[in-house]
């Protein structure tokens, strides 16, 4: 059967953009007053409209998020995290910055996955971020992150407007064959019917998007294979095509002063909006 192009649930294709980054930003380990400015030098550079920070801290009164809203223009901020592991006097977890207001602010814990969810509200209508660190890291830990995964569609769909872009975003540590990230993209049965995502880079970027990689000093010592880990997920469908991945990038690739700025590389994606 023919298919007008595009197809008629689409409507009129949005052609303006959101810029949205996801960053594990490593906490407060090594020398992180170097590598924040590292951090921010690449962030400054990218220009996000949104940014999503896993392994985000706070310290009392001072925090990541308040340290980058200044300098990235993005005033309007939210974070919620549990006791450091680096320090204790700290706490560690995910932060959201935006250049819009946020206008609702919500954290929960869906067994080993930490989610912090925010409504934005743009100038071309809401937006829903939900920002996410999983905690389930080790290579034979699937079966935790599926559950997790699980969870949060479940979650999710009964939280859903499908006039509103929904984007999921943050570390996942878990590549993108694996049965926990196969859960979301459609290549096996969705946890919550109605609900499935597009994968940013797999959709818009190029090459294979690692964002753990040997060649940051900073990872090599995990032992680990190169490995994309770290995702920009939107929700499909959605009128005009909101959500969809037009473009997608790495940042904070390249040492700076001989440091890197984290142990994983940032994912940037423009999403229809």
């Amino acid at each position: 059967m023919a298919l007008d192009i595009p197809p008629h649930f689409y409507g009129e294709l949005i052609t303006s953009s959101v810029r949205v980054v996801t960053w594990n930003v490593w906490g407060l380990y090594g020398p992180w007053e170097q590598r924040e400015t590292a951090i921010v030098s690449a962030l400054k550079e990218a220009q996000p409209d949104i940014v999503v920070l896993a392994e985000s801290w706070q310290k009392g009164l001072d925090s990541q998020c308040r340290r980058l809203a200044g300098p990235l223009g993005l005033p309007h901020h939210s974070f919620t995290g549990v006791a450091a592991q680096e320090d204790q006097a700290a706490l560690s977890g995910v932060g959201i910055l935006s250049r819009w207001p946020i206008t609702a602010s919500a954290s929960r814990t869906l067994g080993e996955l930490r989610v912090l969810s925010v409504v934005i509200q743009g100038p071309r209508g809401e937006l829903s971020v939900h920002g996410v660190v999983m905690d389930a890291w080790w290579l034979d830990q699937s079966q935790e992150r599926q559950d997790a995964v699980r969870e949060l569609c479940l979650h999710l769909r009964g939280t859903q407007d499908e006039s509103t872009p929904l984007i999921l975003a943050g570390d996942f540590n878990a590549d993108p064959d694996s049965d926990e990230m196969r859960l979301l993209t459609g290549r096996t049965a969705p946890p919550a019917k109605g609900l499935s995502f597009y994968d940013g880079w797999e959709v818009a970027g190029s090459g294979a998007g690692h964002t753990w990689s040997n060649a940051n000093a900073s990872a090599r010592q995990l032992l680990w294979p190169d490995r994309r880990i770290d995702y920009i997920f939107s929700a499909t469908p959605r009128r005009g095509g909101a959500g969809h991945p037009v473009a997608a990038s790495l940042l904070g690739i390249g040492a700076v002063a001989g440091v890197h700025p984290s142990d994983h590389y940032a994912v940037q994606a423009d999403l229809r909006y």
